[in-house]
């Protein structure tokens, strides 16, 4: 390690965004929450602040000039806005008259999104970073460090690291039709997918044609109530996403959280900033009826113009109440436009059983993490095992419950 410098900077803006962002594109699972414009607004929007308990640091390693591995890590006071629940694991160390916060997260804040964490431009890298993170835990002293939603590369430092990991499931859905002799759509690889023309599904109602009767009847049934309610649906993507249309949304997300007692991660200013610097990440449904705006749905898109498109379900809100707006809004309209517009996949966020009805399939997650404590850090190990094999018994069980027409 010589050859590397280790450098802890506390803003992004300390970061070339051109730098990060080439090295976010030569990763093997980049998402748009990775880049340096959608952590520079939650840094500068006070979305993940100290005030919120967010606080920044971005971990660097360098080789002269040239920038070798980077991620953003937070040091935080609380569990919230993580969607990898450890509060148990902070009871028991307030039980054992311990301190659990101050912990380290290498995350997106808010964001339960699978994909690249630790930036780097080779696994040698990737490992040193990983090797940099904890030394800098215990140097700082704080109780764990924990990385959320992270790729292939990233679980491999991090289990060549010592690492203990922890996984969840989350439902994605796959634009690709049921291969022939079975029931469940076998994705292609990302080698494959230009070879197909027209990409996966050919329209909605292809797409319907593949499920199970009743699984086919009940979307049919949910959409045409949405409809005889008199509501309708317009979309816009990037820059064609007027300053009226969001601030109409923010008003909604922001009721989303009132209605359920909680004032809203994400400030107005946050959204303004992807307006102006990140355009082509997030595109916007509206509902209306009687022209007017009643409710919308924001869904991110990946960014890399190489890479096939991916969807990512992000926030929805409604300032009227009817009968299956959200599955229209969040589901429905989205799936179609992916289907429209050739993207691969559509990923529908953290839990949620009932979406597997829309044909959402559950997929593994996995998070790794470090207990500074050494009997805590057994303990907790041990705790993995057990919910490990529990999940593994969960995703056994969702196989089984598949909503595509069965084989033959």
């Amino acid at each position: 390690m010589n050859d590397y410098v280790i450098r802890v900077l506390a803003s992004p803006s300390d970061v070339s965004p051109k730098a990060w962002n080439a090295l976010l594109a030569a990763q093997a699972e980049p998402s748009p929450f990775m880049r340096h414009e959608y952590l520079a607004a939650l840094h500068e929007s006070d979305s993940a602040s100290p005030a919120s308990g967010w606080t920044a640091q971005f971990i660097t390693l360098w080789r002269g000039k040239q920038l070798e591995a980077a991620c953003p890590v937070y040091i935080k006071d609380h569990s919230y806005g993580e969607y990898v629940f450890d509060w148990a694991w902070a009871n028991a160390y307030e039980q054992h008259g311990l301190a659990y916060y101050p912990k380290a997260v290498v995350a997106v804040p808010f964001t339960p999104v699978p994909g690249t964490r630790l930036l780097a431009r080779d696994a040698q890298s990737r490992t040193l970073l990983v090797q940099a993170l904890v030394a800098w835990c215990k140097q700082e002293e704080l109780s764990s460090l924990h990385l959320l939603f992270g790729a292939d590369d990233d679980i491999a430092a991090c289990t060549e690291a010592g690492l203990m990991l922890r996984n969840t499931v989350q439902f994605h859905w796959t634009n690709v039709a049921p291969a022939p002799g079975t029931d469940m759509p076998s994705p292609p690889s990302d080698g494959e997918r230009s070879t197909l023309e027209p990409p996966g599904y050919p329209d909605f109602e292809a797409f319907l044609a593949s499920l199970a009767h009743d699984k086919r009847k009940k979307i049919r049934q949910e959409r045409r109530k949405v409809a005889d309610a008199g509501v309708s649906f317009r979309w816009s993507r990037g820059k064609d996403i007027s300053k009226a249309d969001w601030d109409f949304f923010y008003r909604c997300y922001e009721r989303t959280y009132r209605e359920h007692g909680n004032p809203p991660y994400l400030t107005r200013d946050f959204f303004q900033r992807m307006a102006d610097t990140l355009p082509e990440a997030w595109l916007l449904f509206v509902a209306e009826r009687n022209g007017k705006p009643m409710a919308t749905s924001l869904i991110a898109l990946s960014t890399q113009p190489d890479e096939p498109l991916v969807a990512y379900g992000r926030y929805w809100g409604a300032l009227e109440r009817v009968d299956c707006l959200h599955f229209e809004a969040c589901y429905y309209q989205p799936l179609a436009w992916c289907i429209e517009h050739g993207a691969r996949r559509f990923e529908g966020g953290a839990q949620g059983e009932h979406k597997m009805a829309r044909a959402l399939m559950p997929v593994k997650t996995t998070s790794a993490h470090w207990l500074a404590h050494p009997a805590f850090s057994d303990a907790v190990e041990r705790f993995l095992e057990r919910e490990g094999a529990g999940i593994g018994n969960y995703m056994d069980h969702l196989g089984e419950r598949s909503p595509f027409k069965a084989a033959g």
